[in-house]
């Protein structure tokens, strides 16, 4: 006598994606979550630091904040919840330490460069909320580092969110003798100004006609455009430019704090050295014709292109 066969368990139909709105939405709230949640630890760590100086408490509630946005990048897996951490943690870090600095400083200085933080913040942010698109997308340059396998999240955790953590950190070092030092303005204050606008007017309009033409074109078309024939990445250019324009501002206002040239340096050696290449690789898998545009055109600097040989 047969044994009857054992009927199969039935499977668990996969998860309904949700709809393009709904899964923004949710992706918004816990963003927001998460970043009230980050700012929560900053304030706990920065009350539990107690005397330190004001730039080693800033940096250990910044440490106590990317651990907090990390904890729900890794609940919700995915790295992209790191986002917008770039643009928003430099204007508490300038509200902390003028705060710390009681009423020290040139009011004029704090002024300019306060305003121009947050015209950059608020831009870039905007950007970051304008291209958000949900919970079921991560930035393809978290996704690439999947194939790692168990790998992935200590990657993750140490490349995607410490390493830009300390980056932004030290490119706000500037912003202390900036806002506290009561140096008269002078020559440098200027060329700071002039150097950090044109940063951020530079790299809106790059990303501005990045806009368009993704919004216009085709798959494998290439942008040769406007910025983007005279740079392959003149959004680059213009983040990095930034980050000098800051520098100059605290090199006006206290010469002795010129060490605080790290942040900058930092900020164009990961551009350079990581973004540029990255991001270059990217389009040329996905995009034949770059090929074209990396012989013609500089990767970074803004530059006139240069003319192919005749076939």
């Amino acid at each position: 006598m047969s044994t009857p066969a054992t009927p199969e368990p039935a499977r668990r139909p996969p998860p309904r994606p949700l709809p393009p709105s709904l899964d923004r939405a949710r992706g918004l709230a816990a963003c927001l979550a998460a970043y009230l949640a980050a700012g929560a630890a900053a304030l706990f760590m920065g009350r539990l630091a107690g005397g330190p100086h004001p730039i080693l408490r800033a940096g250990l509630a910044d440490l106590a904040a990317t651990l907090m946005v990390f904890a729900f990048s890794l609940a919700f897996n995915n790295s992209s919840f790191y986002d917008p951490y770039w643009s928003l943690t430099p204007p508490f870090l300038a509200l902390f330490w003028l705060l710390a600095a009681g009423s020290g400083g040139l009011p004029a200085r704090q002024a300019l460069a306060g305003a121009l933080l947050l015209a950059w913040a608020a831009r870039l942010t905007y950007n970051w909320l304008r291209r958000w698109r949900g919970l079921s997308h991560e930035d393809w340059r978290y996704a690439d580092f999947r194939k790692a396998g168990r790998v992935f999240w200590p990657i993750s955790f140490a490349g995607f969110h410490l390493m830009p953590t300390v980056l932004v950190f030290l490119g706000c070092l500037s912003l202390w003798p900036a806002l506290t030092a009561a140096r008269p303005l002078g020559f440098l204050d200027g060329l700071a100004v002039a150097l950090t606008a044109g940063a951020i007017l530079l790299e809106a309009a790059a990303d501005r006609q990045l806009a368009r033409f993704l919004g216009s074109t085709g798959p494998g078309e290439v942008l040769g455009t406007g910025l983007w024939s005279l740079s392959r990445h003149p959004n680059y250019f213009g983040e990095v430019a930034f980050w000098w324009g800051l520098w100059l501002f605290g090199l006006a206002a206290a010469p002795s704090w010129w060490w605080t040239v790290a942040g900058p340096l930092g900020m164009t050696a990961l551009f350079l050295g990581i973004s540029v290449p990255m991001m270059d690789r990217h389009l040329l898998a996905r995009r034949p014709r770059y090929a074209e545009s990396m012989n013609r055109r500089s990767a970074f600097l803004p530059w006139s292109p240069r003319k192919l040989p005749r076939k």
